[in-house]
Order: structure tokens, then sequence, then C-alpha cells
């Protein structure tokens, strides 16, 4: 729930890292509403505006995730309650990092057509073997890895086989 241009929020990485090289039309381009004060409307209301471009129920044809060196990926994170999500596909975390988040969770992930991993830092290297082996014990371990692309840097990838 970062306010925009903070650089918690990852709708400012993504700006500065793609949309300033590949500028996209405005109305292409669909934020989370989390500067609004009724977070759980906000979120119901990002669930329906998912379903109005993707469909109902909404189908992805590309999500980019990160992994987090605790296993987290999105704003999915170990021990919080929204990984029991399974009747919305937008939903609204516990305290991570001193921030509350809105997330999509496993239902819409699950759906997509295809998931992007890119991970990248030696501190992923152990939760990418992990994720590599299916491990059901960390909360990107529960992203379906049939539809699933990984892109590493070396250090990521220390433990793998190039």
């Amino acid at each position: 729930m970062a306010p925009a241009g903070h650089p918690d929020r990852n709708l400012t990485h993504l700006r500065d890292s793609l949309l300033t090289h590949a500028p996209l039309p405005m109305d292409h381009i669909h934020a989370m509403p989390v500067e609004v004060s009724d977070l759980e409307a906000a979120a119901a209301q990002y669930a329906a505006t998912l379903q109005e471009l993707a469909g109902s129920p909404p189908v992805l044809d590309l999500v980019h995730l990160g992994l987090g060196s605790d296993g987290h990926t999105a704003s999915l994170v170990p021990g919080d309650s929204v990984l029991d999500a399974t009747n919305t596909d937008v939903a609204l975390t516990g305290l991570y990092q001193g921030l509350r988040r809105m997330t999509l969770t496993y239902p819409i992930l699950n759906r997509s057509r295809c998931i992007l991993w890119l991970v990248t830092g030696s501190d992923k290297a152990g939760m990418l073997a992990r994720l590599r082996d299916g491990d059901l014990s960390i909360p990107a371990g529960l992203i379906h890895r049939e539809q699933a692309v990984v892109l590493a840097d070396r250090a990521a990838a220390a433990s793998e086989v190039c």
C-alpha cells in the first residue's frame, strides 16, 4: 500500500524498468488501486476489472513473477492468511516488511497461460532450487509449474547446472 512513486511500490519499478522504455497507452495500464481508503472494496473492484478484461473467471496470458529469498512470490508470503484464499482472485495481505499489500491469489495465477519467473541474486539460490523441485512448503512452490519458464542470473542459479 505504498503511495505513487514510492520505491516499495511495484508499479514504480514497472514504470522505471519497462514503461519508460516501451510506453503503452495509459488505458492499457491497470494498476491496483492501493491508495484508496476502502481497500476491501478496492480489491473487489480490481477483481471485477480483471473479469472485464480477461473473462470470467479471468485468464491472464502472461504473469511475471519474482522469487523472494523467503520463498514468497507476488505478495504471497510465508504464514499469511492470503495463502488460503480460494474464492477470490485479488486479496489483501497482512503486514509484510511493514506494509500491507494487495495481491493476485493462487486461483488467478494458476489459471494463467504462462508464468515467467525472473530470479536474480545469490540470496535466491536456495529458494530457486526449492522452486525447481516443487517444494510446496514455500509460497512460490504452489504456483503451477506446467506453464512456467524461469529466467535466472548466474548468482541465483549457482546450485544449478547451466
